[in-house]
């Protein structure tokens, strides 16, 4: 994973290009020979009607070849059959290092794809949960898989394919020249008529490709939000709703993507036109010159060849510009994603930590998400190692937000927060995670085994950790009971679980890793009684001697907490313990008040 802050699209196509050199330098190599056996090609042919059929003597460059005078000494019949047999040969060897060079641009195109794609992943893995709410997760699986996809066409295929026809074509008209100059500028004369259409069109294919990009990341971000809503969607009937939002979003990626295919067939109609024109007036000229005795009909089959040869890679320019709008508008978005800096980093010198005591402190702290709200307003207080402690209050307080900061998902705007009396900043972000047990509110699973998923965060635990962690979390019985047992794999997001059983499995995940402190976001918020009891039960007895952060509405199970915090507002309004609190009669006396008639109700 790459360490610097500035992390570009063409920095990231440079080093891995620079790392590929030698199978750069092989696709060159066959590149090469490939010139030449192209350049070859429609040579024996001539020979054969010019110097065996019309019976021509050989002149210039070729009568230095021995190996032709050796051929048209043996009699016709066999040069006309070595000569057949070389078209074969040239064809032949066109073909290996056509092998060659096609087999090795893909293989880098396609390298280039997997590392590009690692570092984009890693990269969003670091962007602030700010980014992530604000940023439909459809366009971002849009830029990962087929944003990197479209690269592979234009670095692969279109881009070394390019340089092939150049050169190819760049040694063709030398050759012409040399036969015959004025029949090359004749030639010539098609090409800027063809690179105008070509960047005429181009211009316009890209600005369709770019807005079909966007169309695609729409299209994957309805569908996204549709298929993880399923069960809401059934249970208001909205099938048909999200179906017409569906086609709405669809019906422009059609357009879109009819009008790219119209301007590609265009260019390729128009380059069509141009190179028939181009071929017409070189065969005119050419066979005047033939007629008239001051060129072979050889000379210009070779014209003829050559410009067949030239014409068809210009011809597939069209196809080549719409790949190369595809991948610059996808260069485009992904390089937008390298631009934006993770808003929290690790200090150069951060502590690693094998082990906390537990102890949090935090000193008037205040935080925002950047709308200029205040969430914690000049937040201050201490928990002691091994305490217990609740944070409650009505929702919007900032409870949630107080694990978050912990977590160093985000950076107080003002204040410190301390763990063990050192400035959280200071410590290595993973190695202090690390140490930090969490239970979230939504109880977050993966489609994998239940024994990958509780060893989460602790890859290499053995069964007997795992088994343990589960009955401490009473979880071991349900888990026996599963069809395969440990081995069973879940549903997406362990739909295939009650919700009592996904939250006990995520206790399960946190006590495995033998956290220093453990954060519990209303663990019991949204499962049965039963499950909240055991739950309850696993904190009261299991966790002992943990420093224990619980977020929570409920207030059945935090009587005998050492300490409670009442957050209001985004404000600390009282702290004490429970008894204290009600003694008080403030807010914490409202609120339970308030949750006693609700639970009444």
């Amino acid at each position: 994973m790459k360490t610097e802050q500035n992390i570009t699209f063409r920095g990231i196509v440079r080093e891995h290009l620079s790392g590929a050199k030698w199978s750069l330098l092989a696709a060159g190599v066959s590149l090469l020979g490939f010139t030449v056996t192209e350049l070859i090609a429609p040579w024996p042919l001539k020979i054969i009607f010019d110097h065996i059929l019309l019976g021509s003597p050989v002149t210039g460059l070729m009568v230095r070849l021995n190996c032709l005078n050796w051929m048209l000494a043996q009699g016709k019949t066999t040069a006309v059959v070595a000569l057949s047999l070389m078209i074969v040969l040239v064809a032949a060897v066109r073909g290996a290092f056509l092998y060659v060079h096609a087999f090795v641009t893909s293989r880098v195109g396609h390298e280039l794809v997997y590392r590009l794609r690692g570092e984009l992943f890693a990269h969003l893995q670091q962007l602030s949960l700010s980014f992530h709410a604000r940023t439909r997760t459809g366009e971002l699986l849009t830029k990962v898989v087929s944003d990197t996809s479209a690269l592979k066409d234009v670095f692969a295929e279109s881009a070394l394919n390019f340089a092939s026809h150049l050169l190819t074509v760049s040694a063709m008209f030398v050759v012409m020249f040399y036969l015959n100059w004025r029949l090359a500028l004749v030639a010539l004369m098609s090409f800027p008529v063809v690179c105008y259409a070509l960047v005429t069109l181009y211009r316009r294919i890209k600005f369709s490709t770019r807005r079909q990009r966007a169309r695609e990341g729409a299209v994957a971000s309805r569908i996204h939000d549709a298929l993880t809503a399923l069960p809401l969607v059934r249970a208001f009937a909205r099938e048909r709703h999200e179906q017409e939002r569906f086609d709405f979003e669809s019906s422009h990626l059609l357009e879109e993507g009819v009008r790219a295919a119209r301007l590609e067939a265009a260019a390729s109609r128009a380059i069509e036109i141009i190179s028939a024109a181009g071929l017409c007036s070189v065969v005119l000229v050419g066979a005047k010159q033939v007629i008239a005795g001051r060129m072979l009909p050889g000379e210009l089959l070779i014209f003829t060849a050559y410009l067949n040869s030239m014409y068809k890679p210009l011809r597939v320019l069209a196809r080549i510009s719409t790949q190369y709008s595809k991948a610059m508008a996808s260069a485009e978005r992904i390089t937008e994603i390298f631009s934006i800096e993770p808003e929290t980093k690790d200090d150069h010198q951060g502590m690693r930590v094998d082990g906390l005591r537990g102890e949090i402190a935090f000193d008037r702290v205040s935080f925002d998400y950047g709308d200029g709200k205040g969430v914690l307003r000049n937040v201050s207080f201490t928990v002691k190692a091994g305490q217990r402690v609740a944070l409650v209050g009505a929702s919007g307080a900032g409870k949630s937000t107080i694990a978050s900061l912990l977590l160093r998902f985000y950076e107080p705007q003002s204040g410190e927060i301390l763990i063990d009396g050192r400035k959280l900043r200071e410590y290595e972000r993973e190695s202090l995670r690390n140490q930090i047990g969490v239970v979230l509110q939504d109880s977050i699973l993966f489609g994998a085994s239940v024994r990958e998923n509780i060893a989460y965060g602790k890859v290499h635990a053995t069964d007997e950790e795992i088994e343990t962690a589960s009955r401490e979390a009473h979880a071991h019985d349900f888990i026996a009971e599963l069809p395969e047992g440990y081995e069973t794999i879940l549903g997406e997001r362990g739909s295939t679980l009650s919700g009592g059983q996904r939250q006990r499995l995520c206790l399960a995940r946190a006590l495995l890793k033998r956290p220093s402190i453990l954060l519990l976001d209303e663990p019991t918020s949204a499962v049965d009684a039963e499950s909240s009891a055991l739950i309850q039960q696993t904190i009261q007895r299991s966790l002992a001697g943990k420093t224990i952060l619980l977020i929570s509405h409920q207030f059945a199970g935090i009587e005998s907490f050492d300490q409670i915090l009442v957050l209001k507002n985004g404000e600390l309004v009282e702290c004490g313990t429970h008894s204290q609190l009600v003694a008080r009669q403030g807010v914490y006396f409202d609120l339970l008040s308030y949750g006693a008639t609700s639970h009444a109700a």
